[in-house]
């Protein structure tokens, strides 16, 4: 078990966030998270056999937001 944070742009609102914990949370290995809007940000809990971070990543950015370094 693993925890990252992920840094997000583009989310606007409590829908953004609550689209990007959706997505996030459905994936299989993910463990658990947190979507913050004040830190554009993500803490991801998750099970490194079963998903990369990269992974994960990709997801936030096919719901249309921008996974930066």
């Amino acid at each position: 078990m693993k925890t990252e944070i992920i840094k997000i742009e583009g989310m606007a609102c409590s829908h953004c966030t609550g689209a990007v914990t959706d997505g996030i949370s459905k994936m299989s290995g993910v463990l658990g998270v947190d979507v913050s809007l004040e830190n554009k940000s993500a803490t991801v809990t998750y099970d490194e056999d079963k998903v990369t971070i990269a992974e994960i990543g990709n997801v936030v950015e096919e719901l249309g937001f921008e996974v930066v370094d």
